[in-house]
């Protein structure tokens, strides 16, 4: 699997997000910037973020995802 796939699934799954991913064809680290996120607990975050990926990550096309993820604010601040 590739980072533009891995982009495409995650703004496809969470409509109005922004995925910067990048990564080596099995290890991958992805921001996702998300107004849904607002009002939510990491955990909680990062599991909207897996479901978006469900059969690619138990069949390991996926080896290894990290994440961090932002609202659009919080990114905002954070850039």
């Amino acid at each position: 699997m590739d980072p533009e796939t891995i982009k495409r699934l995650i703004e496809q799954g969470l409509p109005g997000s922004t995925a910067l991913v990048d990564g080596d064809g099995r290890h991958f680290e992805a921001i996702v910037v998300c107004d849904d996120f607002a009002g939510k607990r990491l955990v909680q975050q990062h599991q909207m973020v897996y479901r978006t990926l469900t059969g690619h990550l138990h069949d390991d096309a996926v080896h290894a995802l990290s994440l961090r993820t932002f609202t659009r604010a919080a990114w905002d601040q954070q850039r």
